[in-house]
């Protein structure tokens, strides 16, 4: 199926850090590529797994595991974020409250270049620029795209999190092809 979006940076970050953690990202990353208006972008498509340190979230939570996927879509951003939500829910996600551990966490980072500020959906992602466990991934699959609102690229904004965030704990644990052996 030729999607529409093939042409669009679309981006999400994953995390998890709850249960067989390496084995819901690998479902969540089926489960988003089964959806009949989605798919995985192929070669490149899919970042390693990190291991990280929790940030803004309540003490003593497990490790997680984060990585990051680029899709393409004939979606709009809405409804994208609609079918991943969709699939958290299937994966086990309850919102008991904002900072809580989770089994699986998708964030809708980059929509091409559109620029949003609804009450369910900013993009881009209103903190990624911030957040080592979301950029060190998208580097390896997306370090050469520019953010459309700060005008650096996310290996640029990579190099700066590293410098100002170095007490968040990151750590390459498993290839891309982990998260692909579903598909």
């Amino acid at each position: 199926m030729n999607k529409a979006g093939e042409d669009s940076v679309i981006f999400l970050s994953l995390g998890s850090n709850l249960g067989n953690r390496l084995e819901i990202l690998r479902s969540a990353v089926a489960e988003i590529d089964a959806h009949p208006k989605i798919c995985i972008r192929s070669p490149g498509g899919v970042a390693g797994v990190y291991e990280t340190t929790p940030v803004d979230c309540e003490r003593g939570q497990p490790l997680f595991h984060n990585t990051a996927v680029g899709v393409a879509t004939e979606l709009s951003a809405m409804e994208l974020m609609v079918a991943l939500l969709a699939v958290e829910v299937k994966l086990g996600r309850t919102r008991s409250s904002y900072h809580a551990p989770r089994f699986i966490d998708i964030d809708l980072l980059l929509f091409g270049s559109e620029m949003c500020e609804d009450t369910k959906l900013h993009l881009p992602h209103p903190r990624m620029h911030e957040r080592r466990f979301v950029l060190e991934p998208l580097c390896e699959i997306a370090g050469e795209v520019i953010h459309p609102r700060i005008g650096k690229t996310i290996a640029q904004l990579a190099d700066l999190a590293r410098e100002k965030y170095l007490q968040d704990a990151i750590t390459r644990i498993e290839e891309p092809e982990t998260l692909l052996l579903a598909l």
